[in-house]
């Protein structure tokens, strides 16, 4: 039977609490479009991107009016395309064709992104994989709901230096190239290290090879959730939170499998996972600092912020696990800065840095996320900082991700402004002091001993 109280405690999560469905995204294989012909392999990408998600977001739309659950962002992810692409890129087509017609995809659907204009060069370059990563500037530039990822390291291969080398000039001259556009170009760029190859959570979501041909995958979202859970118990010891916070996401997740399992079936395609991740937003109560602050931080980035971002982390993680058979992605709590409003006022007020920031992507779900950096910032220093979260990620066997926005125009202390869900950013402070010597090494890193597990 139905338990009222809980009903009740859904309805309250929803109006007063920020819980959402965050998005459902759709991953399409693109396996099946490849041709020597990037026209023809384009033409096909199209038919088949429409066809599957023609009702996608008419899909989301029903799911909420019956249910009364919001679903922000109705997106899509697609085999890395610099797989596709690679087909044509020998007769000297770019692959930026290739992001036009995903935006076509994207203005025809009515979806909020599309992600997947990616590459995987975590071990070294492969046909058509330089060339696109050479063209993701202008792909993002002339786009504006296509996303781009790199993955330029992993546990089993080491990091590739020579790619992390290369994205960060791939960062800089983005920005650049959409500096009129609040350099939002960048905003659009993850580079990983062991990416996940069923994330639907954007810039970083792409469909993995070993995907099916087409599925819903569903991401969820509730710090809101999580932070007023815990204003119950004042006085609680840490074991008791954790089991607070386990409680409360086990109850979140619930919410995205329900949602995932519906729309698997009306959409007639297979129910991948739910991430069960505590994206915030720059909504008053939506924030993963605030989570950290109730906890008992007097601000976050205070000492013992790791500690209680990792105990949240695993928290988050165990609940959902017991609440799904399904749970995937990135699963866990993210730390952006422009998309959190008590991150931006940690950073203000000058307890949080991006020095603070990396030492907790150790502990959290992912990485350095929507980061500004001083417009000045050397595409070396941008490398040195992907080498360093990408050896984080290696060493302790999880993704770690970095998306940073060089703020052209602007220093230290000046905040750039995206608006809708990626808010605003104050520019941090990064090192003065270089890295260029180390990157201009290239090579790879071997992969870590842990590595050896077979």
């Amino acid at each position: 039977m139905l338990n009222t109280g809980d009903i009740l405690e859904t309805i309250k999560m929803i109006q007063e609490e920020n819980l959402d469905i965050r998005t459902i995204t759709m991953g399409i294989s693109l396996l099946d479009c490849i041709d020597g012909n990037a026209n023809t392999a384009c033409e096909k990408i199209y038919e088949k991107m429409m066809r599957k998600a023609e009702k996608l977001v008419k899909t989301g739309e029903d799911i909420e009016k019956q249910y009364g659950i919001p679903i922000i962002n109705k997106r899509i992810s697609v085999t890395p395309v610099s797989i596709v692409s690679a087909a044509s890129s020998a007769n000297g087509q770019s692959p930026v064709i290739y992001a036009k017609t995903l935006q076509k995809v994207a203005e025809g659907t009515g979806v909020n992104y599309i992600g997947g204009y990616s590459a995987l060069v975590h071990k070294g370059f492969s046909a058509g994989d330089r060339e696109l990563i050479d063209s993701i500037p202008e792909a993002l530039a002339e786009t504006k709901n296509v996303c781009s990822s790199v993955n330029i390291g992993s546990t089993k291969a080491g990091i590739n230096m020579d790619a992390v080398a290369l994205m960060g000039k791939i960062i800089r001259e983005a920005s650049e190239k959409t500096a009129a556009d609040h350099c939002f170009g960048a905003a659009k760029i993850v580079v990983f290290c062991n990416a996940p190859e069923d994330n639907p959570f954007m810039a970083g979501a792409f469909h993995g090879v070993g995907e099916y041909d087409t599925e819903i995958n569903v991401g969820v979202s509730g710090p809101g959730v999580v932070r007023a859970a815990l204003q119950k118990y004042p006085d609680a010891n840490i074991s008791q939170i954790a089991d607070v916070i386990k409680k409360t996401a086990f109850k979140i997740t619930r919410m995205g499998q329900l949602v995932g399992t519906e729309a698997s079936k009306r959409l007639g395609v297979p129910f991948g996972i739910v991430d069960l991740s505590l994206a915030p937003t720059p909504a008053v109560g939506d924030s993963v600092a605030h989570i950290l602050e109730e906890i008992g931080l007097e601000s976050c980035g205070a000492h013992g912020t790791t500690a209680c971002l990792a105990m949240l982390n695993d928290a988050v993680k165990k609940g959902g696990v017991m609440a799904s058979s399904h749970v995937g992605g990135l699963s866990g709590a993210f730390i952006p800065v422009s998309e959190d409003a008590g991150m931006i006022d940690a950073v203000n007020r000058g307890s949080l840095s991006v020095e603070k920031l990396e030492a907790m992507t150790a502990v959290c779900s992912v990485g350095l996320d929507m980061i500004v950096i001083p417009g000045d910032t050397p595409a070396d220093t941008i490398s040195a900082i992907i080498a360093d979260e990408a050896a984080i990620g290696m060493v302790n066997s999880k993704t770690t991700a970095v998306r940073v926005i060089p703020a052209i125009g602007m220093k230290e202390g000046e905040t750039l402004e995206f608006g809708g869900l990626f808010g605003s950013g104050p520019v941090m402070k990064v090192s003065p002091f270089s890295s260029s010597k180390f990157i201009s090494r290239g090579g790879r890193i071997p992969a870590p001993l842990q590595s050896l597990k077979n």
